[in-house]
């Protein structure tokens, strides 16, 4: 799922219910005068005593950052460039550890925080705004302090070399991703094509290593015209292209971090075969061809997105890749286990979370031990003695972070039903006690068995926010709405 930050005054409606979900989350965690103190002063000009590197200018590079509409913390910019064999990625990473002194009041906020977390009516970010939305954001036209990844990228997708450098950068423009899916001018359709080239590449490459992805549309709290809706919204060509940017970077870290025997992995342990054969039962008794000879990520590229029967089978699916952690390690240190396998089960291959340091702050840590390999020197005391805890830390936030956000679905999906306690709805049943109904894409518990796969009709018995909406099973249903089905255009995605 994901929730947009809204100001307006229906994501104001909610916010009785955020603020009772915060706070029995344990995500209200302030910031103190010292750690905002600490923001505000990290805008210097020279990097503090804790940073070992020169900083080059790369300024000259025409860098851009592609995000959602309206986003301030902005992680990520990149340039790309075709080659005799395939193309550079450059990959400008907002330099978080250049503003955070280790042990500092602003490191220890980060440490509480852990990640940021998102709500339809804010957003608590790991680092206050005025440096996370300000300073040290790569903001259009601010020359700002990054640490930028050269990842050379061949014709058929693979990984080869790397180079990792702390710089100036200056982005160009900020897009949005609706500007890439209509570029209006040349630059934008020569970027189009380009990331069009590299996402084919790196999915195929992935592939061929044994990785796949799930293509599960997401819910979306929105707001239009006052009022806050839910969408079911797949994600496009272009968000997937951008993203593989991120994905080779994180395996590129991997791979320089594993060479330097320091830092922190994002592992998964990969599907075994008694879960793929219960996957393959479960698609049998929801109708989803399976041949024996195919293999899972040929199935999901077979899959009619339409079916009824395919959501239901992905949701199946998502228990195939469970127990993703971030894990810290050190060749160095006999005291600390090595991790039992360095892969990601999903990815086919070892990967590390550098790209997001401004939301998630084990990245601060994972790219600096990167940077200290791809520089020749010694991986700072600061991150070999706080690995262990960022990992932790990490890991926490982004349980608490994930239970904010799923609660505050379930409440805006009360929020929107409230009016209609007692009406039918169509669905389409992903387990035996859980429906998704096709309009509006609520996601809710259902009292009564339904069958995982079938289009069902179900009654709304209650929607109490912050508490999400309950439904039943209507007895005698054959598969179809009547008429007090979801069928008016204003719950519409």
């Amino acid at each position: 799922m994901r929730i947009r930050h809204h100001a307006g005054a229906a994501a104001q409606s909610v916010a009785p219910h955020v603020e009772l979900i915060l706070a029995e989350e344990g995500a209200i965690i302030e910031a103190d005068d010292r750690a905002l103190d600490e923001a505000r002063d990290s805008a210097r000009e020279s990097d503090p005593a804790h940073i070992e590197d020169a900083r080059a200018d790369a300024t000259d590079i025409p860098f851009v950052t592609i995000d959602p509409p309206g986003a301030r913390d902005l992680d990520q910019a990149l340039h790309l460039e075709r080659t005799r064999d395939g193309h550079r990625l450059r990959y400008a990473i907002a330099d978080v550890a250049a503003h955070v002194t280790p042990g500092g009041a602003l490191d220890a906020l980060a440490h509480a925080r852990g990640s940021t977390v998102y709500c339809p009516d804010r957003r608590i970010g790991l680092h206050p705004p005025e440096m996370s939305e300000g300073h040290a954001s790569l903001l259009a036209q601010q020359r700002t302090k990054a640490v930028m990844w050269s990842v050379v990228i061949g014709g058929d997708g693979a990984l080869g070399d790397v180079s990792i450098e702390r710089v100036w950068v200056r982005s160009r423009r900020q897009l949005a991703y609706g500007d890439l899916e209509r570029p209006a001018d040349a630059a934008d359709k020569e970027l189009r094509a380009l990331l069009h080239d590299v996402g084919q590449a790196r999915r195929a490459a992935v592939r061929a290593q044994g990785g796949v992805t799930l293509p599960l549309p997401e819910q979306e709290v929105n707001e239009r015209d006052g009022r806050l809706y839910l969408d079911l919204r797949a994600g496009t060509a272009i968000e997937d292209d951008n993203a593989q940017l991120s994905l080779a970077t994180g395996m590129a870290a991997a791979r320089v971090m594993l060479a330097g025997g320091t830092g922190i992995l994002r592992t998964m342990p990969a599907a075994d075969d008694g879960a793929l054969e219960q996957l393959r039962r479960q698609a049998r008794a929801l109708g989803v061809a399976w041949p024996r000879e195919t293999t899972y990520a040929q199935l999901l590229d077979a899959l009619d997105p339409t079916a009824p029967s395919t959501l239901a089978f992905l949701t199946a699916a998502t228990r195939l890749f469970r127990g993703a952690r971030w894990e810290p390690f050190d060749v160095h240190d006999p005291d600390l286990p090595q991790p039992d396998s360095t892969a990601h089960g999903a990815l086919g291959a070892a990967y590390a979370h550098v790209t997001a340091p401004l939301r998630r702050l084990a990245d601060r840590y994972a790219a600096e031990a990167a940077l200290a390999e791809a520089q020749g020197r010694d991986v700072p005391a600061w991150v070999r003695e706080g690995m262990v805890p960022a990992a932790a830390d990490t890991a926490t936030g982004a349980r608490r972070a994930s239970a904010v956000e799923r609660r505050c679905v379930d409440a805006v999906e009360s929020v929107v039903l409230a009016s209609r306690v007692g009406e039918a709805f169509e669905g389409v049943a992903l387990d035996d006690r859980t429906v998704q109904l096709l309009r509006p894409p609520v996601i809710a518990r259902c009292e009564g068995e339904v069958p995982p796969g079938d289009t069902v009709v179900v009654e709304l018995l209650r929607a109490e926010a912050p508490d999400g909406p309950v439904f039943r099973r209507v007895e005698g249903d054959q598969g179809a709405a009547g008429p007090s089905s979801t069928s008016s255009s204003r719950w519409a995605p």
